[in-house]
């Protein structure tokens, strides 16, 4: 693969000038305005030093900004970071010392924290301030759309495609990790995912990408809803799409709103939504359904494909948005370490939930380091192939416990547990750091938050273990109802009771108003467990 992020983009820019690459907030950027705008900034960075193998944080909300901003740094041959906007002063500094960042951009809501944190940052060279209203410039940064208008167009230069790329995870088992993949390889994976699903043959070079694109007939336009700074957001909301010469539509509103973003897929015309789980899911169908029944339902015959990846989403939910959306559900099983599966679901191919069909070469190992024989009921830990990454960036020993050569094959090993079908699809249980030991036996949170969130009543719901002296470990859950919903504990208990084995069923209830998530609609069980605790 001879393509990189800045050739493919500048070689789209050259071929479709006119067609919208970026809608921020209503402002649409045209291909050749994006590029021209990265190629400046890139003149700015390299006047700083910055240049290949480098690292910048990008320390933005969704925005037009982002993206100009990965192309600016691809385009000096150096590598983005993201950065979790919700970071306090000590893991900001932690993330970006690890990374060994050179630049930041950051937007003006978080002046004061860069102020706060900037002196203990000796490797950042420089400082790009994003003006969203809310402060002045900081002394030390520089304004990002001046220094756009000072620059000049960096020219562009040859790139490496055995560049690094990578993206930090979000430290739910730990610190952050800098997961690293060659630039070129990861870009085969993007583009496998785009070009594959609308059938056409992957591309080895700039002539035969453009011409392929060019048989596209209804380029993407994608709106991611979940966060650019994570994997999900940036990964298939982000660069899918603009790897296939398309548009991506965002909102710098923070906090899910699914009004908004139904009214952005009418008024832009989405055709892809990518969403995390039910996390999204859920209110999104709410949404559609409250619209429905008021008599002014959202016109959204544009979208053909909602795309989810990083969190369950339920077969009811599924069936939901089904009832009242003609569409492809894509659900990909995966995390920053690999891809493992999919699950592809329409109003004619319903599929269940967590089952998903294996990715190829992708296989499930016992603890005891035996393969998972399909129909056997074994759990093991699902063993990902193809695209592996080089590593953890600065972190030799994680590196080595994560990916392993097993036969003479190099494999991922995320943490995520499953068990094997007899026709060889899986069904996923969770990530083995969140599971509980109870009595001898392993709970999977993930299996018995899909069971409560069944029950009619329930909106959301998380599941920890607490200490126990008798079992170890006890099951116990925080749940959310839906509004104007009021369940008792033990109906919930029972009901739970009716499609899990016993030790499985949480021993306590707490209900909250709200199940705390992060932006990304992962499960906050550090909140979790605490707020557990508080109340036992």
């Amino acid at each position: 693969m001879t393509l990189t992020f800045a050739s493919a983009w500048e070689a789209i820019a050259d071929a479709f000038p006119n067609r919208p690459a970026t809608i921020a907030d209503g402002n649409r950027t045209t291909w050749q305005q994006f590029e021209e705008r990265a190629a400046r900034l890139a003149q700015a960075l390299s006047d700083h030093g910055i240049t290949t193998d480098s690292k910048g944080g990008i320390y933005l909300h969704n925005s037009h900004e982002y993206q100009e901003a990965q192309f600016a740094l691809f385009k000096v041959g150096a590598c983005p970071i993201n950065v979790n906007y919700r970071y306090k002063s000590d893991e900001l500094v932690y993330l970006l010392d690890n990374a060994d960042a050179e630049v930041v951009f950051f937007q003006s809501c978080y002046a004061m924290r860069i102020w706060e944190v900037k002196d203990r940052l000796p490797k950042v060279k420089l400082f790009v301030q994003i003006d969203d209203g809310t402060e002045i410039l900081i002394k030390g940064a520089v304004d990002y759309e001046r220094t756009i208008r000072q620059c000049a167009p960096l020219p562009r230069q040859a790139q490496n495609p055995d560049s690094l790329y990578m993206l930090y995870t979000g430290g739910t088992t730990g610190m952050p990790k800098g997961v690293m993949y060659p630039q070129g390889e990861f870009l085969q994976a993007l583009l496998g995912i785009g070009f594959g699903a609308a059938g056409l043959e992957l591309p080895t070079n700039v002539a035969d990408y453009i011409a392929l694109i060019k048989v596209i007939e209804r380029p993407p336009i994608t709106l991611p809803a979940c966060p650019l700074m994570h994997g999900t957001g940036v990964w298939l909301g982000s660069f899918v799409p603009m790897m296939m010469g398309g548009t991506v539509v965002t909102t710098s509103k923070l906090g899910l709103n699914p009004d908004l973003l139904l009214s952005m897929i009418e008024q832009h015309r989405v055709s892809n939504l990518v969403i995390v789980g039910d996390a999204f899911a859920k209110p999104l169908l709410g949404a559609i359904e409250a619209a429905v029944k008021q008599g002014d339902p959202y016109r959204l015959d544009s979208l053909d494909q909602i795309t989810s990846s990083g969190v369950m989403w339920s077969a009811e939910t599924k069936q939901g948005l089904l009832e009242y959306l003609d569409v492809t559900l894509a659900d990909f099983m995966g995390s920053t370490e690999g891809g493992m599966g999919s699950a592809v679901s329409s109003r004619d191919n319903p599929v269940e939930t967590a089952q998903f069909v294996l990715n190829e070469g992708v296989r499930v190992i016992s603890d005891s380091g035996a393969w998972i024989q399909p129909g056997s009921d074994e759990i093991g830990k699902v063993a990902a192939t193809g695209l592996v990454p080089l590593g953890y960036y600065k972190d030799e020993a994680k590196t080595a416990e994560t990916f392993k050569v097993i036969d003479g094959i190099r494999y991922s090993f995320p943490g995520d547990y499953a068990t094997v079908a007899a026709d060889g699809s899986i069904t996923l249980l969770g990530r083995g750091s969140a599971c509980i030991n109870t009595a001898g036996e392993k709970v999977f949170p993930e299996e018995v938050e899909e069971v409560l969130k069944r029950h009619s009543a329930v909106f959301d719901a998380l599941v920890v273990g607490l200490p126990d002296e008798q079992f170890g470990q006890r099951v116990v859950a925080v749940v959310s109802c839906d509004a104007g919903q009021i369940l008792e504990e033990g109906d919930l208990l029972a009901f739970a009771k009716e499609h899990l084995a016993g030790y499985k069923v949480p021993k306590r209830t707490f209900f909250v108003a709200e199940v705390r998530r992060a932006p990304n609609g992962k499960a906050d069980y550090k909140w979790a467990k605490q707020h557990a605790e508080s109340q036992a």
